[in-house]
């Protein structure tokens, strides 16, 4: 269901479950929503036979890996597919060495990570035009 993208077919999958979700639902325009950091990032891909999903990136920021670009489609949400998303985008960097997470949350989205165990750190801001929350979890 969930899996690291090891080639090029899967990364575009990545990036159309991402158009579809922050591009068309949200109004993030195209050239916030694609950055720099897509290069280096381990992405992180959902499909259910064969069609793609679920979308999010895992970015070494310092010591943190940071959660980013978590994206479920429309039609899949309700499912508690987010919260499989989120344990597996974890385990992934536990595996590579990190013990420290951080995620820039959608204001609205707060408490669903409060239940994998993140905590708000200071005060809202705006991100691409959307309430956002620090969040962190140090295991």
């Amino acid at each position: 269901m969930f899996k690291v993208v090891t080639n090029p077919e899967d990364l575009i999958k990545v990036f159309i479950v991402r158009g579809i979700v922050f591009i068309e639902e949200q109004g993030v325009p195209y050239m916030i929503e694609r950055d720099e950091h897509d290069f280096s990032a381990t992405h992180i891909l959902g499909e259910d036979n064969g069609e793609p999903f679920a979308a999010g990136r895992i970015r070494a920021v310092g010591e943190y890996a940071k959660l980013e670009r978590v994206a479920i489609r429309k039609s899949y949400r309700g499912k508690n597919l987010g919260h499989k998303l989120t344990e597996f985008m974890i385990q992934v960097a536990k595996e590579q060495g990190f013990k420290k997470f951080k995620v820039h949350a959608q204001a609205y989205l707060t408490k669903f990570y409060q239940k994998h165990g993140f905590e708000i750190v200071g005060d809202m801001f705006k991100e691409a035009g959307i309430d956002h929350y620090l969040m962190v979890r140090d295991d």
